[in-house]
């Protein structure tokens, strides 16, 4: 009796599957990166010459509200994508780069 081997076409993506609770936080992450202000809000803290941007200065290159910027950066915020700090009546926000690196690299493979 003759043997035959079957030709894979392809090789996985992956080596291990995501598990569901990596899952839910990567899908949590992405859905907060969905909204276009959202990501160019990301975009604008991480080219940001000091490493971090007042909420003072994102209002204009977004061409919204001030209660709109404050809104969105929050959820970026919550997502735990951005720190805040306070100083004074302004708020200075930071990317978290850990987070980002987790996102990146869930797309990158």
């Amino acid at each position: 009796m003759e043997v035959k081997t079957i030709d894979v076409c392809c090789e996985p993506v992956l080596d291990v599957a995501i598990a569901e609770d990596q899952a839910a936080d990567l899908a949590a992450a992405f859905k907060v990166l969905s909204d276009p202000t959202r990501l160019r809000l990301l975009s604008l803290v991480a080219t940001a010459s000091a490493g971090e941007a007042c909420s003072c200065d994102l209002v204009e290159p977004l061409g919204r509200s001030q209660p709109t910027v404050s809104h969105h950066l929050s959820v970026l915020t919550e997502a735990g994508l951005l720190t805040r700090e306070q100083r004074g009546k302004w708020a200075y926000f930071r990317v978290v780069p850990e987070r980002l690196e987790v996102l990146r690299d869930a797309l990158a493979t």
